[in-house]
C-alpha cells in the first residue's frame, strides 16, 4: 500500500488561499465582542446593586422590582446572544475551536453552521424583544400608546422573521443531507429494519457518468472484494446482533466519528461486514481506506522511518473511515503497538475506525505489546459498537458441501 502524499496546490489556487486567509481579519471583531460582554457584566451588577439598595431602604415598589428584574433578564439574554455570536460565529467563519466531546460544550455547537447560527440568533432576538415588550406593558402607565403599538408591531415582525428563517433552514439542511445521494446514484439508503441484511434496493435510473464518484471511491478504498451488507448471510453466525449492524448501516457512526469492532472466529463474516459498511460509506460520499493490520503496520513503520508519521496521520484525516482488518492474527512488538496507538489516538473523537479481529478488545494485550495496548483499547472502545460473531467457518462449510 502506497503512502498518502498531499498533492501540491497549483499556482491558480494561490489567490483562493489568500482570500480564504482573510477570514482571520474577523478575529479582532470577536475580541471586541468579548469586551462588550464585559460591559454587560458591569451593567448587570450595577443594576443589581441599585435594586438591592432600593429594596433595603424600602423605596422599591412592586412595579419597580418587576421592571428591575426584567432589566436584569434582558441584560443576561443579550449577553447570551453575544456568547452565541462570539463562539458560533468564530467556529463557523474563522477557525474550529475543537471542543468536540468536552462535557461543557453547548448542544448547538456540536452541529454549528451558518443556518443553525442564524436560527439560534433569531430565536434569541425574539426572546429579547419579548422581554422589552413585557417591560413596556408592566410600566404601561408611563408608556405612550404610540410606543406600545410600534413595540408590538416590531415584536411580531421579529417573530415572523424567525419563523420564516426556521422554516427555510429545514429544507436547506435536508437538501444538504440529500445532496451526496443525488450525486451518487449508486447510493443505497439504509433500511429502517434489516432482520437478515438482505434488503432489495430499487435500481435508480441515472446516467452512468453520475456514478463515477462512488465507483472511484470504492476502487480507491482498496477493498479485497466488493461485498454488500445486503448479501451477508445473517443466518450463518450463531451469535450475531442484527440490530447493531442495521444501526451501523445507517452510517451515523461515521458522521459522529465513532468506531465499530467486529470479533469472532475466522470465517464468520467479520471482513464481509466491514467491507459492506465501507462500500456503503463510499456510496454515501465518504472516502474510505481498507488494509489489514499487518499492512497498516508496514505503512506506519515506513512513515515513521521516513520522518513523516505526523504528516501521514494528518493526511489520513481526509478519510472519514479507516478499516483495520485481521487484528490478532499477527502479534506486534512494542514499537509497532505504539504506532497503532498513535493512529487510534489521532483519530479519537475525530474520525471513524472499523476493526475486525479474532478476539475481543479486552484481550488485545495479547496482540499489542507494551503500555500502549490499554490506552489504545480505551480510546477505540470509548465510542464504539462492539459486535461478536460466533459460529463455524463459512468457508469450511462451503468446502465440506462441495
Amino acid at each position: 500500500m502506497q503512502p498518502i502524499h498531499s498533492a501540491s496546490s497549483p499556482p491558480t489556487t494561490t489567490l483562493g488561499y489568500a482570500l480564504f486567509a482573510t477570514r482571520w481579519l474577523q478575529a479582532p471583531l470577536y475580541f471586541g465582542l468579548v469586551a462588550a460582554q464585559g460591559v454587560y457584566v458591569y451593567k448587570f451588577f450595577n443594576e443589581l446593586w441599585a435594586l438591592i439598595l432600593r429594596c433595603v431602604t424600602g423605596q422599591a415598589t412592586e412595579t419597580y422590582v418587576m421592571l428591575a428584574v426584567l432589566k436584569l433578564v434582558d441584560v443576561v439574554m443579550i449577553a447570551n446572544l453575544l456568547i452565541m455570536v462570539i463562539v458560533g460565529g468564530y467556529e463557523t467563519f474563522v477557525s474550529r475551536i475543537g471542543l468536540q466531546g468536552h462535557r461543557d460544550q453547548p448542544e448547538w455547537l456540536s452541529h454549528v453552521n451558518s443556518n443553525v447560527l442564524k436560527v439560534k440568533l433569531a430565536t434569541a432576538i425574539v426572546g429579547i424583544s419579548s422581554v422589552h415588550l413585557l417591560q413596556m406593558f408592566v410600566d404601561v402607565h408611563h408608556t405612550s400608546r404610540h410606543s406600545l403599538l410600534w413595540g408590538t408591531v416590531i415584536h411580531m415582525a421579529f417573530i415572523v422573521s424567525a419563523a420564516i428563517l426556521a422554516y427555510m433552514s429545514g429544507p436547506m439542511a435536508a437538501h444538504h443531507e440529500r445532496a451526496p445521494h443525488r450525486e451518487e446514484p449508486g447510493h443505497r439508503p439504509p433500511p429502517a429494519e434489516v432482520p437478515r441484511l438482505e434488503v432489495a434496493i430499487p435500481a435508480q435510473a441515472t446516467a452512468p457518468a453520475a456514478e463515477t464518484g462512488s465507483h472511484e471511491r470504492i476502487r480507491a478504498a482498496g477493498f479485497p472484494a466488493r461485498k454488500l451488507l445486503e448479501d451477508f448471510d445473517a443466518e450463518h453466525p450463531r451469535t450475531f446482533d442484527r440490530e447493531v449492524v442495521a444501526r451501523l448501516g445507517k452510517l451515523d457512526f461515521v458522521t459522529a466519528g465513532e468506531n465499530a469492532v467486529f470479533f469472532g472466529p475466522p470465517g464468520t463474516g467479520k471482513t464481509h461486514l466491514a467491507v459492506g459498511l465501507g462500500v456503503r460509506a463510499c456510496e454515501a460520499g465518504h472516502r474510505v481506506l481498507f488494509a489489514t493490520a499487518a499492512e497498516w503496520a508496514v505503512r506506519l513503520t515506513e512513515a515513521e522511518a521516513a520522518g513523516r508519521l505526523t504528516a501521514e496521520l494528518t493526511a489520513l484525516d481526509s478519510y472519514p473511515l479507516l478499516i483495520v482488518d485481521e487484528v490478532g492474527y499477527v502479534p506486534f512488538d512494542v514499537d509497532t503497538s505504539r504506532l497503532f496507538f498513535r493512529l487510534v489516538a489521532h483519530r479519537y473523537e475525530r474520525a471513524s475506525l472499523i476493526v475486525t479481529g479474532d478476539r475481543p478488545p479486552a484481550r488485545w494485550d495479547e496482540v499489542f505489546r507494551g503500555a500502549a495496548a490499554p490506552a489504545l483499547v480505551d480510546r477505540l472502545a470509548h465510542h464504539a459498537e462492539v459486535v461478536r460473531l460466533d459460529g463455524d467457518s463459512y468457508r469450511q462449510r462451503r468446502a465440506t458441501s462441495l
